[in-house]
């Protein structure tokens, strides 16, 4: 597979492990609405705020939707958008990292590109992501109008599109709802009591093998067989089904070539998506920004080219389902999280500007308060509801030379460890030290007095005592299980540990930044 090379590639490519784990930090005089979601505004470096997602999230978002500074070296009000292309690779390399550890396997990530760095995007992607797990190039009609001043007007973009696991997400991939246009093409000239039909398999066609060309009679007496060079569509066996069946059109007079019957009533599930999006289905950028968000914040200035919530209906809606977790690293206006929420999704944004507190933030308060009827506010029947939490990105856990960081609370430092030693988020919520099973193996952290002793060491030190208050520990041995306990160091000697098959770590030299 080809590998694209450029300046700094080295640095793109360990920049994700390097990148300083912080905690992320809740604001909660700008959290909004309805205490009890899992909603997160985020802002701060997307960098640092993926890796800080990563023990929390690491395999669950199902789908990734992102629209980065595009290079066009035209300046945007609210971005550096004018880096050469090996700072542009440099800069998106690690985040696409981070971004597929938090794919879930059946999940899929959509870029929104143009023609400047495209195919560099696409090699960097198939690196990253497997050549074999490209979905699809797509072409979204960004602007219906024609620009008379430029060489040729661009009226595209691309809508780039990978799967973690394309074998898994083609399983769980939704189809397009059928709309009017397309019901239209079903209809009933001959009265049949099943109802509309199209054409199924019927005509000629100018490929095939000797099979099909056989002779039809029709019901005026005419037999007839394919013009010549051509064959039907259809086997003998699947027109004489049809025909036993009632299901072949011969026209009005009954001397027409065969058409095989498809009803209405038969179809299931929807349409298979295309790769050209026009606007008229999935929306402009003009729309987005004089017909929604001028009109929703009239005192706010929009986004040069925001993303309309029609386009990413159709992209969460083809990716996902209500309650999967969908998430975009450069939230710019917001217009995916506000789509996921109207829609039924859990969502993460992350945003770097002071466009996260001055834009995202007065937007979804309209949105939760149901005062934005605007986007796709009818079709989906939003009303309103539901709430978020703003984040900001703390203090590191670890320091420059990997020391932990003394303000760690236990629930980071627990997910941190559990990802550490299984690249799966931590599901226990509880302040226990018994973190979980996994692959035969049972995890145990002693660390900010989980057991509640009052002791100088707080009960972070192993010892017998410790030993026998660790919950279901004789469980675990009695399994031979592997047991992992985590401590600020231990009293007791190797040989009693393996006795038992217990492996100790010491905090802080055997926890590492992820």
């Amino acid at each position: 597979m080809p590998i694209l090379n450029w300046l700094n590639k080295d640095q793109a490519t360990s920049a994700a492990k390097q990148s300083a784990y912080r905690v992320l930090e809740e604001v909660s005089d700008l959290s909004y609405g309805d205490p009890n979601n899992e909603n997160l505004l985020i802002q701060g470096d997307n960098l640092e705020a993926l890796k800080a997602l990563i023990p929390f999230y690491a395999g669950k978002v199902k789908c990734i939707f992102i629209d980065p500074p595009y290079n066009t070296k035209s300046a945007f009000e609210h971005y550096d958008d004018n880096l050469e292309h090996s700072q542009w690779l440099t800069m998106m390399y690690p985040r696409l990292e981070l971004l597929r550890e938090l794919l879930a396997e059946d999940g899929s990530i959509w870029i929104t590109i143009d023609d400047n760095e495209s195919h560099y995007l696409k090699i960097i992607m198939d690196e990253i992501f497997g050549r074999k797990n490209f979905v699809s190039s797509i072409i979204w009609e960004k602007d219906a109008g024609r620009k008379n001043d430029t060489t040729i007007s661009s009226s595209h973009d691309y809508v780039l599109v990978y799967a973690k696991a394309f074998d898994e997400w083609k399983k769980v991939r939704n189809l397009l709802p059928r709309g009017e246009e397309q019901l239209k093409r079903y209809k009933n000239p001959d009265d049949d009591p099943r109802g509309p039909w199209r054409q199924g398999a019927d005509g000629t066609a100018k490929s095939g093998s000797d099979k099909l060309r056989y002779e039809i009679e029709l019901p005026s007496g005419r037999v007839v067989t394919p013009p010549s060079g051509n064959f039907w569509r259809f086997s003998r066996e699947t027109y004489e089904k049809a025909l036993s069946e009632n299901r072949v059109y011969f026209g009005r007079d009954g001397n027409r070539l065969p058409v095989i019957k498809k009803y209405l009533s038969e179809i299931q599930g929807g349409m298979v998506p295309k790769t050209w999006w026009p606007s008229s289905d999935v929306g402009s950028n003009q729309e987005a920004r004089r017909d929604h968000l001028r009109k929703l914040l009239p005192d706010i200035q929009p986004f040069d080219t925001p993303k309309p919530e029609r386009l990413l209906e159709r992209i969460i809606h083809i990716s996902s389902n209500p309650g999967d977790i969908i998430l975009d690293s450069f939230a710019g206006s917001g217009t995916t999280a506000t789509t996921a929420h109207k829609m039924g999704r859990k969502w993460i944004a992350v945003e770097l500007g002071d466009q996260a507190k001055t834009y995202i933030y007065p937007r979804f308060k309209k949105v939760i308060d149901g005062k934005d009827k605007l986007g796709i506010s009818e079709s989906v029947g939003w009303n309103g509801g539901g709430g978020f939490r703003f984040c900001q990105l703390g203090h590191a856990v670890f320091d420059e030379y990997g020391r932990l960081n003394s303000e760690i609370k236990f629930p980071t430092l627990a997910s941190h460890v559990w990802y550490l030693e299984t690249k799966q988020p931590l599901s226990v919520k509880k302040r226990i030290p018994f973190l979980g099973v996994h692959e035969d193996s049972a995890y145990y952290l002693l660390y900010n007095g989980v057991l509640g002793d009052r002791s100088l060491d707080g009960g972070n030190v192993l010892t017998r005592k410790t030993l026998s208050r660790l919950p279901m520990l004789e469980d675990h041995i009695a399994a031979k299980r592997r047991v992992v306990i985590y401590g600020e160091y231990s009293r007791l000697g190797e040989s009693s540990l393996n006795h038992s098959n217990i492996a100790f770590k010491q905090i802080p030299y055997d926890v590492g930044a992820l």
